[in-house]
């Protein structure tokens, strides 16, 4: 594909600590990025919002990281920590050469690590998105935490597999669920996802309540509302104590709902971003 067409998503990659770093973009090069980072999935999670946040004159890159989705490396419980993985992001920042302000949004673990980055000031980040995100003890989820002390290559393939069906909820179907799995029929993309099952420690999301209530970066949270784990309620506090906090409920969506209301989440997203 064109990297110079405006509007086309593409996938991508830069080198950071000597592997590949694979995301997915679109939009001119010199328009105002916008970071995106998962957590216990991988960039597909993003994919559905992409095409509205280039159309809004953004440039969305939502990142794979180290050892898990398409990108090189392999995690190991010490490298797979929330600290750990904000240090990459900042390596991947500094390798696409991106300087000023940016824009960030996570779910998921990806949530925790855009927090340690806004709370910790890793990065100058202008506006902040937590879609579905861990929020202070909401994690490790039970089907996470059950591959703490690792797992076999079947055993986290069929529970990845398991957890995408459920959470994709009323718009499953078999070959988007095969495509959301597709990394974990890597052995290495295994591996990462056990270290990083390892290292999930919500200490790490309740040390950044103080530094969060003090920050005045807007905010905004999108919430799927039928989420087991990071449910709503969570969310709800968390716009009740961190300042120029917004929370936006979607309806009949579980905890991936960028698949559920592209447009809407696309739009409020974009919306936010643009403001």
């Amino acid at each position: 594909m064109s990297e110079t067409d405006e509007t086309t998503v593409r996938r991508t990659a830069v080198q950071v600590d000597g592997e590949p770093a694979s995301y997915v973009t679109a939009g001119r090069q010199d328009a105002p990025p916008v970071l995106m980072l998962h957590g216990t999935y991988w960039s597909r999670v993003w994919l559905p919002v992409l095409d509205h946040l280039a159309d809004a004159g953004l440039r969305p890159l939502a990142v794979d990281l180290p050892g898990l989705g398409r990108s090189g490396g392999r995690l190991t419980p010490e490298t797979a920590t929330v600290p750990a993985l904000a240090d990459w992001v900042t390596r991947f920042v500094s390798a696409l050469n991106l300087s000023g302000p940016i824009a960030l949004a996570g779910h998921d673990i990806g949530g925790a690590i855009a927090q340690h980055l806004l709370a910790r000031n890793r990065l100058d980040v202008s506006r902040f998105a937590l879609v579905n995100s861990v929020l202070y003890d909401s994690w490790p989820a039970p089907h996470v935490a059950q591959f703490r002390g690792g797992g076999t290559g079947e055993d986290v393939l069929a529970a990845r597999r398991q957890a995408i069906t459920r959470v994709l909820a009323g718009v499953a179907t078999e070959s988007l669920i095969a495509d959301y799995a597709d990394p974990w029929t890597d052995e290495r993309v295994r591996r990462s996802w056990t270290a990083l099952a390892a290292a999930a420690d919500n200490r790490y999301t309740l040390d950044l309540v103080p530094a969060l209530q003090r920050s005045t970066t807007p905010k905004l949270l999108i919430w799927g509302e039928d989420d087991l784990h990071e449910t709503v309620k969570y969310a709800e506090r968390f716009a009740s104590e961190m300042p120029r906090t917004t929370l936006i409920r979607i309806r009949n969506a579980d905890h991936i709902p960028t698949e559920n209301a592209p447009d809407h989440i696309g739009r409020a997203l974009a919306d936010f971003f643009t403001a």
